[in-house]
């Protein structure tokens, strides 16, 4: 009972101070977008974290989802809402597909099968002319929520990008605390154990697998309706390649540490510049000016620190070294 208390006292802190955010000087805008990637990271966690599949194709459902919403709330005219249930069905499907295809073979065979896919769907959004091509899907309108909600203030879609956001991360919560998922975690562990006690192995991974594409596809089609365009960049291999590094900064298989490495990424590839003019203000020397070019050295640095001093992650570290966090991290 305590440990659910605690639990549900730093989920509630933590969603207040999201609620109060724009009132306190922070840009809806940018921390929508953190938003989206944090669940995006969440649901990669969900398969990496939980279930041990090592997806390097992620991207192919986040991107492909927010081209689906682009292009049925541009094209067709769909209300939001439609729009981001057309990229969630779209995702959830492709995942179905890949993973059929992938959930035979373990280890490193099932990794480079999901880039491969995925990068075959690179090329297709790539050559597709509903895409946009190089030039991506642009003017995409956010329209009214039910036809009802306009959604042209910042601060309106935030508050429905935080409800969609939260509930895909209670959803995360719901999966890894439910029966199906401590079978996902024994998988993880033991798969030959789990065998041998009867459970249908391939079964669990293929519908941790869809679970986690949904997931993915939610975060993208809800990304595209807040930045209005869809590009290339979100179906790459190297978007695949972020996520994975958002949940291993953040801490593999931990609730809380998709979303802090999410912030932690997002904010040095929007931020560092600022953060190096004020790093050259107040210590005087001018080379932090040039943070902001340098991006890629930054997170490359700071993944490498991670790798040697902070082994499970910063969030993972907590856990292990802090006997509250470590009683709020369990399984309730």
């Amino acid at each position: 009972m305590q440990q659910q208390t605690q639990q549900r006292v730093l989920y509630t802190l933590l969603l207040l101070a999201l609620i109060v955010a724009p009132f306190a000087g922070a840009y809806p805008v940018f921390v929508m977008k953190v938003l989206c990637f944090a669940l995006f990271a969440c649901a990669f966690n969900l398969l990496l974290g939980f279930t041990g599949l090592l997806s390097f194709g992620h991207a192919a459902f986040f991107g492909s989802a927010g081209y689906i919403t682009g292009y049925a709330i541009r094209n067709l005219g769909f209300t939001p809402e439609i729009g981001i249930l057309a990229g969630v069905i779209a995702g959830a499907v492709l995942g179905l597909v890949i993973g059929l295809l992938a959930i035979r073979r373990q280890g490193i065979y099932f990794a480079m099968i999901t880039l491969a896919l995925a990068q075959m769907l690179y090329f297709l959004c790539l050559q597709a002319p509903f895409t946009g091509g190089e030039d991506g899907l642009q003017g995409v309108p956010r329209g009214s929520l039910f036809g009802v909600l306009p959604l042209d203030s910042d601060l309106t879609l935030y508050y429905v990008v935080l409800a969609i956001c939260a509930l895909g991360f209670l959803l995360i919560m719901r999966i890894v605390h439910s029966p199906f998922g401590q079978v996902l975690k024994a998988i993880k562990e033991n798969e030959p154990r789990a065998i041998s006690l009867g459970y249908d192995v391939d079964r669990f991974k293929l519908l941790a697998f869809v679970l986690s594409a949904t997931l993915a596809a939610l975060a993208g089609s809800t990304k595209t309706v807040v930045l209005g365009f869809e590009t290339l960049t979100d179906v790459h291999w190297t978007m695949s390649g972020m996520v994975i590094l958002m949940t291993l900064v953040g801490g593999l298989g931990t609730m809380l540490g998709p979303v802090v490495g999410a912030v932690v990424i997002i904010v040095l590839e929007n931020k560092l510049g600022d953060i190096g003019n004020w790093l050259a203000t107040v210590t005087g020397v001018p080379w932090f000016q040039t943070l902001g070019e340098s991006v890629t050295i930054v997170i490359g640095a700071i993944f490498i620190i991670c790798v040697l001093a902070f082994r499970r992650g910063l969030v993972g570290e907590l856990v292990a070294r802090s006997r509250f966090f470590r009683t709020i991290s369990q399984p309730s």
